[in-house]
């Protein structure tokens, strides 16, 4: 059968067949282990063979055969490139039954084995549900590094391809736990977003206003940074906030320039913002996220003081957050260590001065202007007086 592609392939997966029915696993495992080595055999042969193998795996009802069967052929398939799709889908199989019999740590072992974003014959969709699949069992196992090092492997402008809906929302999901985890709240807004803008979201009412409602909740928890200022422009312009005018109002507040009140904004908005009976929980059901709110409140307060005074005492600043001086003054101090603003405290006088030093080259710069403009009034000066005394001559 040298040169006959057709006929070995025939051959090797009716062998492998007959074995399967004749229920001789012994046999079955030495021919798919001599027949796979064979040097006379073709590469798409021994591929129609694995084929073979690998339906029966689902037909085994005894676990311990199926896991023998499944080990050989990952044996007999190790190394080989043409074959590499049959490899990953058995050892995912594999992954399958451990996790079942609640192994997760080998189960998420087994499966990083396979790089299957290398595999050229794989289509993009498997490629993305593989790694969906090890991004979950990496993140239950709590290894919260290896998990957000697979996620990067999937590039997100493939979910502006069609029909990728369903496992966008997969991945922005698992992004969304891992981003929790880190306490990254900007990511998680973000995340939301990305779920919003998803088309099938789009056309359910419900959906894309829990997904928006979100957005502006994770948005004002996350610090502030020109990151964090984009985002919140971008959802400010969004036509469909004035739908939800109690997350819109909110979203207002931390957008303009006035101070905040926690105690009236807690009192006004805890009923609107926090889960209804029969609704889906909110981030703000829990009081350690309506802390992390109080400070973004007592960060906003702060930016603005900076924004309109150059000069105030320490008690009128502690008065206007409504905090006790000693956290009003560590708040203060969190966010000149931030950058967030420029300030210095006098404690001897109790004196806060917001004035933003100059360095050299702006003093420099700055005298330079000034005597310009010195110089050029001198000019003028002795000009009129020149005009003067000639019209003085003349007269």
């Amino acid at each position: 059968m040298a040169g006959d592609a057709i006929s070995n392939s025939n051959v090797l997966v009716c062998v492998v067949g007959c074995c399967y029915k004749a229920d001789d696993w012994p046999l079955l495992k030495e021919n798919l282990t001599t027949l796979s080595k064979k040097r006379g055999h073709f590469k798409l042969a021994v591929t129609k063979m694995v084929q073979r193998a690998c339906q029966m795996v689902p037909e085994v009802t005894d676990k311990a055969k199926k896991l023998e069967l499944i080990e050989i052929l990952r044996k007999v398939t190790e190394g080989k490139i043409y074959v590499e799709n049959e490899r990953a889908r058995i050892t995912k199989t594999l992954a399958e039954i451990y996790e079942k019999d609640d192994e997760l740590e080998k189960a998420a072992k087994i499966l990083q084995e396979l790089q299957v974003e290398t595999f050229g014959s794989m289509e993009k969709k498997e490629k993305v549900e593989f790694i969906l699949e090890q991004m979950r069992l990496c993140y239950q196992t709590k290894d919260y590094i290896r998990t957000s090092i697979i996620s990067k492997k999937i590039s997100t402008k493939y979910f502006d391809s069609k029909d990728t809906d369903e496992l966008k929302m997969r991945y922005y999901r698992q992004m969304i736990d891992l981003n929790l985890h880190h306490k990254d709240y900007l990511a998680v807004s973000k995340n939301y977003h990305e779920i919003y803008t998803t088309p099938a979201v789009k056309e359910n009412d419900a959906q894309w206003k829990e997904a928006l409602q979100r957005v502006v909740i994770f948005l004002i928890l996350s610090e502030y940074d020109n990151e964090q200022r984009d985002m919140l422009a971008r959802v400010k312009a969004d036509s469909n906030l004035s739908k939800i005018p109690y997350y819109q109002n909110v979203l207002t507040c931390f957008d303009t320039a006035e101070l905040l009140n926690w105690s009236i904004l807690k009192e006004v908005y805890s009923s609107h913002l926090k889960s209804k009976a029969g609704q889906a929980t909110t981030p703000l059901d829990t009081e350690d996220n309506w802390e992390v709110l109080r400070k973004r409140v007592v960060e906003h307060n702060i930016r603005v003081i900076a924004k309109y005074y150059t000069r105030i005492s320490l008690s009128h600043f502690a008065s206007l957050l409504h905090l006790e001086l000693k956290e009003a003054e560590d708040m203060l101090c969190k966010q000149v260590v931030k950058g967030t603003v420029t300030a210095k405290i006098d404690r001897l006088d109790g004196i806060v001065n917001f004035t933003k030093p100059r360095d050299t080259e702006e003093i420099l710069n700055s005298w330079s202007g000034n005597l310009n403009s010195v110089m050029t009034l001198i000019g003028n000066c002795n000009h009129l007086i020149t005009k003067e005394r000639m019209v003085h001559q003349v007269n």
